[in-house]
């Protein structure tokens, strides 16, 4: 009953903190004296399309952390840390970069296909990585720090050989900008995003199962390597779309998941859901902020990095997450 109650007390606060997000943007707009006119195309061509990347890419980075931390039996296991965000950023400063122009128009279409390739590529490395040397921790951790070092190796020589407004618009997208979408874009990756994290929610029964181990999750009927397998693949398609969205955005898929488990403990039937649901709110509150001051528009990783480094380092000082 306790339990219960705290997950109804949490979904109550991240719902509130959500609808205080998008009541902030949009009123930021309705409050100003602008013409009517003016008011209802930024609404329509410019927030909404903000909102809806804010909690598409919330909820894909903090459910995909979830089911990463289970799959892989690592409680750091975010998009960013373990590298597969960086494979997904690589892929995307080449298409950015080296895309020719009779190609940019057809650039928001290759940019999902793209990141997913990358993300894809680098899950699997890990993975494999994970399953040679028998789930180690700091096997998964390392070959993350090795894929992420190489993609900024590759990125770093991409700057050598590009020109000024070229290296400025990857610059901003690597740090995160939920500002570069439009309504094209959010036509297809949003529906990318919503099949896979819809995936992942199914998958939350058989994830509760590996918690005992893989052979008591087969002898429960779990097929634990096809069950890998689509959770990776899921989990690549959700963040790869993502940063193709938003750029590369890191700390929102451990940190969220890791204070909901504090929270309200480790049954995934609610634990992904509300990653979902906190995701989008906190991705919506950053953007808010960045509506507020309206002289600069901030860096989503440079706020969610700001806010989750000194979590993550209380929470390791704590003795709060073990490898």
């Amino acid at each position: 009953m306790i339990r219960r109650n705290v997950v109804n007390v949490v979904i109550i606060f991240v719902s509130l903190a959500l609808l205080l997000g998008v009541a902030g943007i949009i009123g930021s707009t309705w409050c100003s004296e602008a013409p009517l006119d003016l008011k209802q195309h930024i609404t329509v061509q410019l927030q909404l399309p903000l909102i809806l990347t804010a909690c598409l890419v919330g909820a894909a980075l903090s459910v995909s952390g979830a089911t990463l931390q289970v799959v892989l039996r690592n409680p750091l296991a975010d998009p960013g840390i373990i590298g597969i965000t960086s494979g997904a950023s690589l892929v995307a400063a080449l298409l950015l970069l080296l895309t020719p122009r009779w190609a940019s128009a057809y650039l928001h279409y290759l940019l999902p296909l793209g990141c997913f390739v990358g993300a894809l590529l680098s899950t699997f490395i890990i993975y494999r990585i994970a399953r040679k040397l028998l789930g180690s921790s700091t096997a998964v951790i390392l070959a993350g720090i090795a894929i992420s070092t190489l993609s900024g190796a590759v990125i770093a020589w991409l700057y050598m050989f590009s020109d000024a407004n070229a290296l400025r618009n990857l610059t901003f997208w690597l740090m995160g900008s939920l500002y570069q979408t439009n309504w094209l874009i959010l036509s297809v990756g949003g529906p990318l995003i919503a099949a896979a994290v819809a995936l992942q929610l199914h998958f939350a029964a058989d994830l509760n199962k590996l918690y005992a181990g893989e052979l008591a999750a087969k002898s429960s009927g779990v097929d634990v390597e096809k069950l890998t397998e689509r959770a990776l693949i899921v989990c690549a398609v959700a963040v790869g779309t993502a940063v193709s969205m938003a750029g590369s955005i890191s700390f929102v898929g451990l940190l969220v998941p890791h204070i909901l488990r504090l929270l309200i403990g480790h049954n995934n039937r609610y634990l992904l859901p509300l990653s979902a649901i906190s995701g989008a709110s906190l991705l919506t509150l950053v953007a808010l902020s960045s509506e507020l001051t309206r002289a600069i528009t901030l860096p989503v990783s440079m706020v969610t990095a700001t806010l989750g480094g000194p979590l993550l380092i209380l929470a390791l000082a704590k003795g709060q997450i073990k490898g």
